[in-house]
């Protein structure tokens, strides 16, 4: 008998969740699921059921099938009174692969044992049952796919916690949710902040959960309160000194406290534990970069070969964390600033390029890349116009982050200094109209315009630019 896809289609799991293979690093991803099944062995039921996604994904659709056989197996270990209701996602899968492998009468075993718990489940005969541990399992999902699908997977967690405000693990990933939105969007002000109060109520529900208490410590330190999160990563290190998920955001607690070498004890440890980890490699990268930029700051004739040495190491570390996880975009620029430090140009320009192929850049991403490849052109290429060029695109993303603001901060005092030294050219003016009028300055702006078109009387875009600016006063 043959299955319509869209009976298919009606089942909540990995198939019908809209996860793009695009966005993530299979291998780095499968790596840290197994990372997660030894360490963190709280919920392995879901780790099997994304693994499966996983393996599907890459072609091993029997693979798959014995992590589902796994899931099932914790389900009846850790649920045995709520089999149905906990193994929905899990006979979802079954049913898309068994659907792909063309085993059409297995996969419609599933759909009915689905269907059929479904009814069982509430009340009035319907497919789609909203359960909270459903959402849950795809919010928890959706964070492992990257910052795209942040906002959807705190979405998630708001739903679960709809029906079940205080259990402690849906509170756990709407805290985690909201962490990485602040994160990924540079929010730092308290105002803005919004996972402090999440990240506070998690930590209390969840007593014994240390990498809760590290990520609320962190956030702590961004608003200048040390010594609060100091205590509760003490407290932390002192209830699971060998977690690595623990070490890792302990690490960088420490490094950003000031405290390098004590972040490199800590993340060394990590790494005998997880020595394939990505994250590790470039934190470790991290601290050698700050011993770096601390010498150089500290010392006015640095000692060449320790110079050479940091250096060396940094680049070491910032390297591997790339060839591990090939769409980590802030270690590849942070690679590219490694390799322009130690004056080896052409790599960094390589590094540069392939840090902006990286095909999941947000906007954020775009904007930092044009900051750091305007600095390079200005700096170590020694071209003013062309990191007046790469600034200007930053500029030209129109969404509020650190970046875009060191840009036009940067551009502005740029052309200032080309206009005060009498280089000026219309494209000056030009530019610094673009900075007024994205700032809202529009009468500056008509200014900045109308002496572009003095030097430069039949350029289109300026006088459009011009009609625009005018128009809006």
């Amino acid at each position: 008998s043959t299955i319509s896809k869209s009976s298919l289609q009606q089942l909540e799991c990995h198939f019908t969740w809209n996860l793009q293979k695009e966005d993530v690093d299979l291998e780095e991803l499968e790596e840290t699921i197994d990372d997660q099944i030894e360490f963190l062995i709280k919920s392995n039921h879901r780790n099997y059921n994304l693994l499966s996604y996983v393996c599907h994904l890459k072609n091993s659709n029997e693979e798959a099938l014995r992590n589902l056989q796994k899931a099932e197996e914790e389900i009846k270990k850790i649920y045995p009174d709520e089999i149905a209701r906990r193994s929905l996602v899990t006979w979802g899968n079954y049913a898309w692969i068994y659907y792909y492998m063309g085993r059409h009468k297995e996969a419609q075993t599933y759909i009915r044992k689905v269907k059929n718990s479904c009814k069982d489940l509430s009340n009035n005969a319907q497919w789609k049952i909203e359960l909270p541990e459903i959402y849950a399992e795809e919010g928890w999902t959706l964070l492992k796919f990257g910052g795209k699908y942040y906002q959807r997977a705190k979405n998630c967690f708001e739903n679960a916690l709809k029906s079940e405000p205080n259990d402690p693990e849906f509170n756990a990933g709407y805290a985690i949710a909201t962490y990485r939105l602040d994160d990924f969007h540079y929010r730092s002000d308290e105002d803005a902040s919004q996972c402090l109060e999440p990240l506070k109520r998690a930590v209390e529900l969840n007593p014994n959960d240390t990498f809760l208490m590290a990520l609320l410590a962190l956030k702590l330190q961004d608003f200048s309160r040390v010594n609060e999160g100091e205590r509760y990563i003490e407290e932390a290190m002192q209830k699971t000194p060998d977690l690595p998920y623990l070490l890792r955001y302990a690490a960088k607690f420490y490094r950003r406290k000031g405290e390098v070498d004590k972040a490199l004890g800590v993340l060394k440890k990590a790494l005998a534990v997880t020595p394939k980890s990505s994250f590790l490699h470039h934190q470790l990268g991290l601290c050698y970069r700050k011993k770096l930029f601390d010498l150089k700051r500290t010392t006015r004739y640095p000692p060449q070969n320790q110079v050479e040495e940091l250096i060396q190491f940094s680049i070491f570390h910032f390297k591997t964390a790339i060839d591990k996880k090939t769409k980590f975009f802030s270690a590849h620029t942070d690679l590219a600033n490694m390799y322009a430090e130690a004056k080896r140009y052409e790599e960094a320009e390589e590094t540069y390029q392939k840090a902006f192929q990286i095909n999941i850049l947000s906007n954020k991403d775009k904007q930092e890349f044009y900051l750091y490849y305007g600095n390079f052109q200005r700096f170590h290429m020694r071209s003013e116009s062309e990191a007046i060029r790469y600034y200007t695109e930053g500029l030209k993303i129109e969404e509020d982050s650190y970046p875009r603001k060191k840009c036009r901060d940067t551009l502005k005092r740029l052309l200032e200094q080309r206009i005060q030294r009498g280089l000026e050219e219309a494209t000056d003016f030009g530019t610094l109209g673009l900075i007024h009028s994205l700032c809202g300055e529009k009468p500056e702006a008509v200014e900045c315009y109308e002496k572009a078109l003095a030097l430069d009387p039949n350029n289109e875009e300026y006088l459009s630019a011009l009609c625009e600016a005018r128009l809006s006063i």
